[in-house]
């Protein structure tokens, strides 16, 4: 007689102060049993980094009492918070607003946050104000989990090439009718200071010593080929990271919270909602320059006065 295989409980771990509920095959849970707040212990915050390591993004829904001071606090628990090295913070705060209603609020392509600077950002803490009727998710895709299955020549390749990244990117190409408004807040905003880094295309996780690809839009170019070479081996490997089967989708309700492994996925905010209200507010926490597979660490090519990119943010 055949026995039916065993069910497997949806559950899939427990980290004694709450629970993850798997939600994709390679990354992405919703964690149950948990209320966000900067009060939370020394154990429980350990927890959370641990079961963030493992699932690279974490969902948490009905955080309502989160205002931006707590949001903030609570963030701080996990690192040094840092604000967004161009685009000026909600008054008050380190925290990054992305308000649909504005020119820069789509973050509609592919990228790890901020690596045209150094030491990019470990964690980010996003928070849902204002949701669409529809549209308007966020996904998000396991960046070692696309290098663990390049196939081996690919791996020897990737572990060889280093990236220049840049606030300067170009941000039209490749996306035909992109609102005037838009590139204004890109040029004046985004790109009123110019960072410029050198990162390994492949880096080493410093939690889990996993390997990898550190990729997205920020790239200008790969180092030692020429603009179109550049051009095919980033779409060579970009497009290893983008597979369906290697993403997680998150509908987003309001006062929802995600939370991410920012040195292990690409992430993109779906632009589907049309002239609908969507607001979202980040925290960001402090990271580390990229260690390459032989150790060698990013570099900074270019960065800014301290004191000529505090009077542009003055003045805007």
């Amino acid at each position: 007689m055949t026995q039916n295989p065993p069910f497997h409980s949806p559950l899939d771990r427990s980290f004694g102060h709450f629970e993850v509920l798997r939600i994709n095959g390679t990354l992405g849970g919703i964690v149950q049993g948990l209320t966000l707040s900067p009060q939370l212990s020394d154990e429980v915050i350990s927890a959370l980094e641990q079961a963030l390591v493992q699932y690279k993004v974490l969902f948490l829904r009905d955080q309502s009492h989160l205002d931006d001071a707590q949001h903030q606090a609570f963030g701080a628990r996990l690192g040094q918070i840092v604000a967004h090295p161009t685009v000026p913070t909600r008054e008050g705060t380190q925290i990054f607003e992305l308000d649909a209603s504005k020119g820069g609020g789509r973050a509609d392509s592919w990228h790890t946050d901020v690596t045209f600077v150094a030491a990019f950002p470990k964690i980010g803490i996003l928070r849902a104000v204002t949701v669409p009727a529809y549209g308007g998710d966020t996904v998000w895709a396991d960046t070692a989990n696309a290098y663990a299955r390049l196939p081996a020549p690919l791996q020897q390749l990737a572990d060889q090439l280093w990236a220049v990244h840049s606030n300067d990117y170009d941000y039209g190409a490749d996306r035909n009718g992109i609102e005037e408004e838009r590139l204004k807040h890109h040029r004046e905003v985004f790109v009123s200071a110019v960072y410029e880094t050198e990162h390994p295309l492949v880096h080493v996780h410093p939690v889990s010593g996993q390997r990898a690809l550190l990729l997205g839009h920020f790239i200008r170019r790969i180092k030692g080929f020429s603009s179109t070479e550049s051009q095919q081996l980033f779409h060579l490997f970009q497009q290893r990271v983008t597979r369906l089967e290697n993403t997680v989708r998150w509908q987003w309700r309001k006062d929802d919270v995600a939370i991410w492994d920012n040195r292990a996925t690409q992430h993109i905010a779906i632009n589907d909602y049309g002239h609908q209200p969507r607001l979202v507010r980040r925290v960001t926490i402090e990271g580390n320059p990229a260690i390459a597979v032989d150790g060698r660490r990013s570099v900074t090519l270019k960065a800014p006065n301290i004191a000529d990119l505090q009077e542009s943010h003055a003045g805007s």
